[in-house]
């Protein structure tokens, strides 16, 4: 999808006053001007740079070089190397030889994967690095790796050969049933282009066996200054930021004949093509069709309203389309139809359905009737007036956020608006514009858009299906009668809403009767007359955000194996049902322009609520809070319609069992010692819920708010909302009920367990390891098994990945729980080749002997804390962070100031704290489950 380019400046009042005059002028005319807070520049060598001083995360900035060079200027015996050269250029630069790049910044704080990466596409190659700015000499490093990046990888003919198995691993992980539909169908719909033929992952067999010049030349002709670009947004000095790029990017040479970078092209011919496929391995049936059309851009004043437009056409047809599903009986499983943008010199609207049943004919029809509707009636002026507002809500939000927004989004604008040649424009900007030119956005122009986006020229009709159901599916010639035949007999829709109150009559609620501060942290605990507490923690860290979270012990597990199930879907039927005299579809207009979310959801041991809003919104998310307490609704007609999908997805699940989920079902089925009620849902096991009864048991479970402890973190003062709460929360209903969580006793098994699971047709495998027992619960073990787990993590990277080139990735988890029991839980999990599973699994159990015997090497240690530290630091500064960290805290009675004493947490983790951590947690209860190719 293209992104809408926007970005922070400050408002220069006579830019804003001359919106005023702009009406009168040519819009196609005027360009869409630069962020003023971004400096720009182009240097004698062509190259690009764009920076931006931005405060959010305090501390931080990211760095970014684009490519335009991707997989689309690939020769014949080059495919796949613009993405090997992407590999390359982490393994060996002029000055960082070999893996010295990766190392550098791990012991600098920056994670390899979750923070340091890269990517290439058909058109680009974009290199993302995050760097602390506290420390200039590593700033410094960090633009030595971007300059480093952009010309002067080493491609030593070893490392170059170490890589190949690193990238064929990487190719492996994307083969199956929808790698083999999409090589059938990309080149009826990409019309045999130079985009059919050059998929950024390449080919297996010119990964294996090109010559070291064949990459060389491709680094040569294509990473050269006039093709790239560097970005830098973040707490820094701007000034000193461009010195450092014209220094270290000037010098850079275009090559003396430089090769052309041809834009090649999908082009249009008319027609519709329709492409029907089937796979062994696929488990649902999927339509889509697209209506392809040339690339809009987003150049000019006239663009940005054009796209305005079309952003108001997609809302409110996705919001009818939500309807259908809205139903006892929907016509699909999933459906969607919108404009985007699709790939190269193209756009298209789409319209995609999953088939509810097989049945083509029953959801292409219902998805072709939707979007004929809008075409041929248009839409309602009371739809669209809900979709200006919802905009214009966006915008604001946008707006109130400009001093909070986070370098990674913005530098994301700046790559955009590079790669597409187009300017960023600020916040202020899009807030002004969107201001001025929305309200003048006339009903009849958005329904013109239905003829202009939904052609019967360029038409493209991909049909994916299972295998066996291939006798089944529809022709070629009756995808096109239903085409061109369908949505003649619609008629126009009617946009019904409900005009009440949410609450039709406001409760008095109760006073806080008990305050507690908890000053280290910024809290403020309130307990209110009817038993209900909340803890409050103000923050500035966004303006207009308000994060909302809420437990109380109970959950699933209090009820037997026949009501398991019931249990299991209860919040969800409360959820898609509304709330009290306003059904989903209602509440969603009634809520048009508010910033408010709140959810219910059971887990086995509590009933929980989570949820955001605005400040100016806070009490209509309470309202909501309030309401899924007080007055749930059930609509017997939605929760129907859902149950019967759901068991229509199972039943396609069963029928055509995938590799991926057969492996998955068979790991938590071993996890979980084949307990009853944790075994995967079934078919035959939804058609026996029984809906009023998982209703019902919602209600039980918030019956009673009593023993609920809520958390409020965002910008608000606590006195301000004090009378909210007491309003709202002092009014929830209270039995004073004596309730806690229940143990089930569901463990993994004891000892050496081994599974080999034979499913699939590739040549895959994927290995997981797991060691799981009894836990103290401490605090300080806690630290130390997310320290084994990083620096394990950090050493198979460094093993499986770089030495043994068997892997593409590796991850290790270590986790612990306190409810229901004191657990803790390692498992280890990569993809590989079947032939090399026995080796990897045991170089892997090598390395855990290793720790075991020795200790963990000290620059894997100073690694994990450098990194700990590192996002320690950011996420002080998040919402997110807080309300979850604080839910956690409570919920498992540990303090609430430990977050502050991390720091001497860290200390404890030494190489002999790591040697008796992994002989406690590796002994001797390891599962083992791998999943083989068919025999």
């Amino acid at each position: 999808m293209k992104k809408v380019t926007t970005l922070i400046a400050v408002v220069v009042l006579s830019f804003i006053s001359g919106f005023s005059v702009m009406a009168q002028e040519d819009l196609s005319k005027k360009l869409l001007p630069m962020d003023p807070k971004v400096k720009t520049g182009i240097l004698p060598n062509g190259l690009k740079y764009y920076i931006m001083k931005n405060a959010e995360p305090k501390n931080r900035a990211q760095l970014r070089l684009m490519v335009k060079a991707g997989s689309i200027l690939e020769n014949d015996e080059q495919q796949g190397l613009a993405h090997f050269m992407e590999h390359m250029n982490f393994n060996g630069t002029k000055n960082f030889p070999k893996n010295e790049l990766v190392n550098f910044l791990q012991k600098s704080g920056v994670r390899f994967g979750a923070d340091l990466n890269a990517y290439t596409g058909f058109d680009e190659t974009v290199y993302m690095l995050p760097v602390p700015t506290d420390s200039i000499e590593v700033f410094k490093k960090g633009m030595q790796i971007l300059e480093d990046w952009a010309h002067n990888a080493t491609l030593e003919a070893s490392e170059i050969d170490k890589e190949r198995g690193v990238v064929l691993e990487e190719s492996r992980t994307g083969k199956g049933a929808q790698a083999r539909m999409r090589d059938k169908f990309f080149p009826i719909i990409l019309k045999n282009s130079q985009y059919a033929k050059r998929l950024p992952i390449g080919k297996d067999d010119i990964l294996k066996n090109f010559k070291y010049d064949v990459l060389k030349q491709f680094h040569q002709d294509f990473y050269r200054p006039n093709l790239e670009a560097v970005a830098v947004v973040g707490d820094v000095d701007v000034a000193m930021v461009e010195k450092m790029i014209i220094e270290k990017f000037s010098g850079i040479q275009n090559p003396a004949n430089e090769k052309p970078r041809t834009k090649y092209r999908i082009e249009l011919t008319g027609g519709t093509d329709v492409a029907i496929i089937t796979d062994p391995e696929q488990p649902n049936t999927i339509v889509q069709i697209m209506h392809k059309q040339e690339k809009r851009k987003d150049v000019t004043y006239q663009d940005r309203r054009d796209g305005m437009v079309r952003s108001l056409f997609n809302q409110m047809l996705s919001a009818r389309i939500q309807e259908l599903t809205q139903k006892a009986d929907p016509p699909f499983q999933f459906g969607y139809a919108g404009y985007g943008g699709f790939l190269g010199n193209l756009d298209a609207f789409n319209s995609v359905v999953v088939a509810k049943g097989g049945n083509v004919e029953k959801g292409l029809k219902a998805i072709l009737e939707e979007v004929a509707r809008a075409k041929k009636f248009g839409f309602t002026a009371s739809e669209l007036q809900r979709a200006k507002t919802q905009y214009m809500v966006g915008q604001e939000q946008a707006f109130k956020e400009k001093d909070k927004t986070d370098s990674e989004g913005l530098i994301e604008g700046l790559v955009g608006a590079f790669l597409e040649d187009e300017n960023l424009t600020s916040t202020e900007f899009s807030y002004e514009f969107t201001k001025q030119y929305l309200e003048g956005v006339k009903l009849e122009e958005v329904n013109a858009l239905g003829n202009l986006l939904i052609t019967e020229d360029n038409r493209a009709v991909i049909l994916m299906a299972p295998e066996k159901d291939k006798a089944t599916l529809p022709t070629e010639a009756q995808i096109r009668e239903w085409l061109n035949g369908t949505g003649k007999d619609v008629t126009a829709y009617v946009d019904q809403t409900v005009d009440k109150p949410l609450i039709a009559k406001l409760p008095t609620g109760s006073k806080v009767i008990a305050t507690k501060q908890i000053p280290e942290v910024g809290l403020t605990e309130f307990t209110f007359a009817n038993g209900v507490k909340a803890v409050l923690k103000p923050t500035d860290f966004k303006n207009d955000e308000i994060l909302i979270g809420g437990y109380s012990f109970g959950g699933t597990n209090l009820y037997g194996d026949k009501d398991a199930d019931n249990a299991r879907v209860a919040s969800t039927i409360a959820s898609i049902s509304g709330l009290g005299e306003f059904s989903t579809v209602n509440l969603r207009k009634m809520m048009t322009g508010k910033v408010a979310r709140i959810s219910p959801y059971i887990t086995g041991i509590s009933e929980n609520i989570t949820g955001s809003s605005s400040p100016k919104d806070f009490e209509t998310a309470l309202q909501m809070l309030y309401s899924y307490f007080t007055q749930p609704r059930f609509d017997a007609d939605v929760v129907k319609g859902f149950l019967a999908n759901q068991r229509d997805n199972l039943i396609s699940q069963q029928k055509t069992l995938t590799p991926e989920k057969v492996y998955g079902d068979s790991l938590n089925a071993i996890l979980s010692n084949y307990a009853p009620r944790n075994l995967p849902m079934t078919s035959e096991r939804m058609e026996k819920i029984d809906a009023n009864r998982a209703f019902q048991i919602y209600k039980e479970r918030f019956a009673d708010a009593s023993d609920f402890t809520f958390f409020f973190v965002g910008n608000f003062k606590n006195d301000e909302i004090k009378p909210l709460l007491e309003k709202y929360l002092g009014a929830l209903p209270s039995t004073k009920r004596k309730e806690t969580y229940k143990d089930l006793g569901i463990r993994s098994p004891k000892g050496k367990i081994e599974k080999t699971v034979y499913k699939g047709t590739e040549p895959k495998a994927r290995v997981t390891l797991v060691w799981a027992g009894d836990f103290d619960g401490t605090t300080e073990s806690e630290t130390q098994v997310e320290a084994l787990s990083e620096v394990l993590e950090i050493k198979l990277i460094e093993t499986l990945r770089e030495e043994e080139s068997g892997v593409y990735g590796v991850g290790v988890s270590g986790s612990t729980a306190k409810i229901p029991a004191k657990r803790y839980t390692f498992r280890i999990a990569f993809g590989c080749a079947p032939e090399n599973v026995e080796k990897l699994v045991n170089r892997t159990l090598a390395e855990i002997q290793k720790v075991k015997d020795k200790g963990a090497e000290q620059t894997d240690i100073d690694k994990f804390k450098a990194e700990t530290k590192r996002q320690t630091e950011t996420q002080l500064r998040d919402n997110g962070f807080w309300v979850n960290y604080l839910q956690s805290q409570y919920q498992e009675g540990d303090d609430v100031k430990y977050i502050l004493k991390e720091e001497e947490a860290l200390k404890k983790v030494t190489v002999e704290s790591t040697k008796t951590a992994a002989k406690k947690y590796f002994a001797d209860n390891q599962i083992k489950v791998i999943l083989l190719p068919e025999k």
